[in-house]
């Protein structure tokens, strides 16, 4: 079972922020993702979304289906 929770980073050991459900010695994976990303990250990776975003292309082959038409899908 998944569990997600905060911890803080000091002096090289994470220290969860509340208990975990796990038995002692268990072997785990982590995925660390930081919760304060700075202005200047943010801006980062938004100009890299919007780059992203121009150069993809979009064709379509045909007619657009109506409204109607997509509702009885």
């Amino acid at each position: 079972m998944a569990q997600v929770s905060e911890a803080i980073y000091a002096r090289g050991v994470l220290t969860p922020v509340e208990p975990l459900d796990i038995r002692e010695n268990q072997r785990v994976r982590i995925i660390v993702e930081p919760l304060d990303i700075s202005r200047e990250d943010r801006a980062v990776a938004l100009a890299r979304l919007k780059a992203g975003i121009a150069t993809m292309r979009f064709f379509s082959a045909g007619r657009l289906s109506s409204r109607e038409e997509r509702h009885d899908r």
